[in-house]
């Protein structure tokens, strides 16, 4: 019973499970490319998702390998789901991720700020993707604004 619970409090992703998507963009102010492709899928019957990323593994952005693996996970003493993004550089991002409608919106604390990662729900095919400060409903900045799409194998 407590699978079929979990497996529920994770159906925020159900969209995004089994399939590979992929963005290419730019952070603000003409920064850095970004390019990404993620498979997400359940594992330890269905309590947990795992994102496999890639992106660029290199400094100057020359080299596209695996950069993150991450890990989702309903957290019953919390009731909230957790994520923990481990990179190929040795960093450990975590924060929490809920729903907004079919919206799915991560928080972390990065620096001294808290930032938002948002997939927001065009069709099953689709999300724009923002990365910015997000307070009450309302984007107070934008650092990344592109477009997830399923790639088609």
């Amino acid at each position: 019973m407590s699978i079929i619970g979990q497996a529920n409090e994770l159906s925020v992703f159900d969209n995004l499970i089994h399939k590979t998507w992929s963005a290419e963009g730019r952070w603000e102010n003409n920064g850095p490319q970004f390019k990404q492709e993620i498979t997400f899928q359940f594992d330890l019957e269905n309590t947990i998702i795992i994102a496999d990323s890639k992106g660029f593994i290199d400094k100057e952005q020359t080299k596209f390998g695996h950069r993150n693996h991450g890990i989702r996970q309903y957290d019953k003493a919390s009731n909230t789901i957790k994520f923990w993004e481990f990179d190929v550089f040795g960093n450990v991002t975590s924060g929490t991720v809920f729903a907004e409608g079919k919206n799915i919106i991560y928080q972390y604390k990065y620096g001294e700020s808290v930032l938002t990662d948002m997939w927001e729900y065009v069709d099953e095919s689709t999300y724009n993707f923002k990365v910015g400060t997000y307070n009450n409903g309302t984007w107070e900045q934008i650092y990344l604004n592109t477009v997830f799409k399923e790639k088609i194998k």
